[in-house]
């Protein structure tokens, strides 16, 4: 089982206000002689206003010595779930989920938003205090 990322139970939390049924926690991605875990998957009710959508987050807390390595090994792990989602459940949409702080304090940087944009890196950004999501980018 992964380790569970510092800000995962506010991330749950945030996507739980904002109306989404956690369908796992963690999500078991299987294909072939491979299985990975992402962190958790998430099914929008038939009621709600995104109804029938369903979600893949992976969180990631970006509090290792350099973001950047923190970003690189981000944007790996999302190539991998996603190239397996393509296969096994393509109409889950791929989410990294981050916080508002580092999303402020580094993904705003004009180099860390070209990266992200060139990579279309879908994100949902949580306030970590309140657990609640900020916006969601994709």
């Amino acid at each position: 089982m992964p380790r569970l990322d510092s800000i995962h139970s506010a991330v749950k939390n945030a996507l739980v206000k904002d109306g989404w049924l956690i369908t796992a926690d963690p999500y078991k991605i299987r294909y072939e002689e491979i299985t990975l875990y992402a962190d958790l998957a998430a099914e929008k009710p038939i009621v709600a206003m995104r109804s029938g959508q369903k979600i893949l987050v992976e969180v990631k807390s970006l509090v290792g010595l350099s973001k950047l390595q923190d970003l690189k090994e981000a944007l790996g792990q999302y190539d991998i779930y996603f190239y397996l989602m393509q296969e096994t459940e393509p109409e889950r949409k791929l989410y990294v989920a981050v916080s508002e702080t580092a999303y402020k304090d580094f993904f705003n940087r004009k180099a860390i938003q070209l990266i992200i944009n060139r990579h279309r890196l879908p994100l949902i950004v949580v306030d970590i205090d309140t657990e609640e999501i900020v916006t969601w980018i994709n």
